[in-house]
């Protein structure tokens, strides 16, 4: 088996143990292992070599070197399962959504108008999966997570639905509306459907190590350390980091720091650490080194390995519908949109905000009165505590919730700090002596908040958004939290609410309010019921 050795001269020849590689360059051999476990670094590739970030100019044929002679990796079993079950969930979907249409619309198959639909009913299975697989949501590239899968799924819907009216119209054909809307309509919501349960499954394997894709980090120790902890951190990504390149340059280290993760090779030797580690993707993170001339040649040498180029950008926590590519002068450009603060949406969102905050106000009065009488009943105090927090643009406002601690619990603040778990904010303690027994339960299902509906009606907080801080809380960039109205909830406290760390949930935060959504806020919204029946992490 032959190997490619970015920037530099190579031959191969093949021994029993593996292959071995000489490079004119700089006249080192080394023998380069096949298929080590993870997490087990290769003899072959425990020092990081000193090579030259430019790729060889040598014999290109094709779009890569003539001496390059891979093997094309082919889908994973986990992968070839995933695209079965998804071709059936959409052909049985159709078909059940075809049977419903036909059933509503006649009730007696024996007329031939009627046979006629009958034999579109049995062949719209068919034509579904062509029309879905002709908008590539069958694509690996767009399966597994994000919402585009889903958009091209809704866009084959669009189209079936064009494309039945189009050739009726063309034909003179008509077609009966009342058996396209009980038909295509349901399909589509059917494959939606059930590709996000086939996925959710998916993710609940991905947890527990199961479906991951090999991957090798390039790039500088410390972001690629970071990136490592975060991938490790979000397993339904499925990347699943076993080793790191360095560029060129770059103090050689041995394993990325608070990580195991060995680092095996330079940039110039990613193709030798892809063949050696069987990974299946290539994460190149931002470096200098890496320009557009050496991710070109690399994704020519490796298009026969069959592992994926994934090229991170410098910008960090701006997601999809806020870029678009551009091509200009034969260059690929990113544009970013700015994040939107003002106009219709947001009026929009305080207004059905207020509107919903005051209709659940009248819907959980009982539970209200009941949890004040709750509250009253375990010993003297007011009901409600009053609190100040930093509202929008800096502004103060006074934050309500029922009270959870006993009278005067501030006074024992020196008392419990020795209790903390860790330095640094917020001050929160997971066994609070100070918490009253009613207050337990009040904060383990985010009952104590109800009362910040009030906020909400004032236009002092919205339903969805970052979290209140404390006065002493704001400084450096989390002033950015407050160019849009702190939130009853937000995206870390789906996200693993008070089990986060500080930074952890300030970053989340951060990220809201760059990358805000009508349909952001909905899905927030939904994951907050299952995050409050769970009560996890909160405390």
């Amino acid at each position: 088996m032959g190997y490619v050795s970015l920037g530099m001269e190579t031959s191969t020849s093949t021994s029993a143990g593996g292959a071995w590689r000489h490079t004119a360059a700089n006249g080192w051999a080394h023998h380069v292992g096949v298929g080590p476990e993870v997490g087990v670094r290769p003899a072959d590739v425990t020092a990081p070599q000193a090579v030259s970030p430019k790729i060889d100019e040598g014999p290109v044929r094709n779009g890569f070197d003539a001496a390059a002679r891979l093997p094309t990796q082919e889908a994973a079993p986990w992968e070839r399962r995933y695209l079965r079950a998804l071709i059936a969930i959409d052909m049985v979907v159709a078909a059940l959504a075809g049977a419903f249409g036909f059933v509503v619309r006649f009730q007696n198959p024996s007329q031939q108008t009627q046979l006629r639909y009958l034999g579109f009913t049995v062949l719209l299975p068919l034509l579904w999966l062509i029309v879905v697989a002709a908008n590539r949501a069958y694509e690996r590239r767009f399966l597994y997570v994000g919402s585009e899968e889903m958009r091209r799924v809704l866009r084959a819907g669009l189209m079936l639905v064009a494309g039945v009216s189009s050739t009726s119209y063309a034909l003179q054909e008509p077609f009966s509306r009342g058996y396209m809307l009980g038909s295509l309509p349901l399909a589509v919501v059917g494959s939606v459907a059930g590709r996000h349960l086939l996925r959710n499954h998916l993710h609940r394997q991905r947890h527990q190590g199961e479906c991951m894709n090999r991957t090798i980090i390039v790039g500088h120790p410390r972001p690629a350390a970071e990136m490592t902890k975060r991938l490790s951190h979000q397993r339904y990504h499925g990347l699943e980091v076993v080793a790191a390149c360095l560029p060129p340059g770059v103090a050689a280290v041995s394993e990325l720091q608070g990580t195991d993760i060995p680092v095996v090779a330079r940039a110039g030797d990613i193709v030798g650490a892809v063949n050696a580690y069987k990974a299946d993707v290539v994460v190149v993170l931002s470096c200098p080194e890496m320009d557009g001339e050496v991710l070109r040649r690399l994704s020519w040498h490796l298009e026969r390995t069959g592992a994926d180029l994934l090229v991170a950008p410098a910008l960090v926590d701006v997601t999809g519908p806020r870029t678009s590519v551009r091509l200009a002068s034969g260059l690929l450009l990113l544009h970013v949109e700015p994040p939107e603060f003002s106009g219709t949406r947001r009026v929009a969102k305080s207004t059905l905000d207020r509107l919903l905050a005051s209709c659940g106000l009248v819907v959980t009065f009982p539970i209200l009165l009941a949890i004040a009488i709750a509250i009253r009943l375990e010993g003297s105090g007011p009901v409600i505590f009053r609190q100040v927090r930093v509202g929008k643009h800096g502004e103060p406002f006074t934050l309500l919730k029922f009270r959870t601690m006993r009278v005067n619990a501030d006074s024992e603040v020196e008392r419990v700090r020795e209790l903390r778990e860790s330095a640094g904010l917020p001050f929160k303690v997971r066994s609070d002596p100070r918490i009253t027994r009613a207050g337990k339960f009040l904060r383990g299902y985010s009952l104590d908040e109800l009362p910040q509906l009030v906020n909400v009606i004032r236009g002092e907080m919205s339903l969805v958004g970052p979290r209140p801080l404390l006065p002493h809380e704001v400084s450096g960039e989390l002033r950015r939290r407050l160019v849009v109205p702190p939130g009853m909830t937000g995206l870390w406290q789906v996200s693993g609410r008070s089990d986060l760390l500080w930074d952890q949930r300030m970053q989340i935060d951060l990220f809201y309010v760059e990358n805000w959504s009508p349909a952001l806020d909905l899905l927030i919204l939904a994951k907050t019921a299952r995050a409050v029946i769970q009560a996890h992490g909160a405390y």
